[in-house]
């Protein structure tokens, strides 16, 4: 759990690449997130080419940091066959948290970039890497070594707490 209250966005890499064991064990995690009916609505497309990653830096005015970033992951959905389409979006959530969490916990920093609801960004990531029609991008996180430090800072608020009893 530590790695929840040491968690950051982390948008400066050293020029290291980053093993495939870990990109492989950060993947692990994010698929081992729950997902509504048990859908695991997932892809994942691991992008280490620099042109690609490049080119990803610019599809948004928030990603411009990804471009010196030694991996960017594109999570990715599929709605056909889905069981409880309408909750997707959800599902890819909670699996973006793992992985942050898991690429924390690894010595790696990273950063999310929200691609989805955005159709525009969504098709334009899409067409870039040239993955299926049926397949909806997520998100882009890209991943390094962490070229910053700083602390986490204290998000917890008790008076957005309420207690409801009876």
């Amino acid at each position: 759990m530590n790695s929840i209250f040491r968690r950051i966005s982390v948008r400066k890499y050293e020029d290291k690449p980053v093993e495939k064991e870990k990109i492989m064990q950060i993947l692990k995690a994010g698929m081992q997130a729950p997902s509504a009916c048990n859908q695991q609505p997932w892809e994942f497309y691991v992008v280490t080419d620099k042109k690609k990653i490049e080119a990803l830096s610019k599809m948004t005015p928030y990603t411009g940091c990804a471009a010196k970033a030694p991996v960017v992951l594109v999570s990715a959905y599929r709605l056909e066959g889905l069981v409880a389409p309408a909750f997707a979006q959800i599902d890819m959530s909670i699996a973006q948290e793992n992985i942050w969490l898991e690429t924390d916990a690894l010595g790696l920093g990273g950063v999310w970039f929200g691609i989805a609801p955005n159709e525009e960004n969504m098709e334009k990531v899409r067409v870039l890497l040239g993955l299926p029609e049926e397949v909806h991008v997520f998100a882009l996180f890209a991943l390094g070594y962490p070229a910053e430090h700083r602390e986490q800072q204290d998000r917890f608020k008790p008076e957005r707490i309420h207690f409801i009893d009876e």
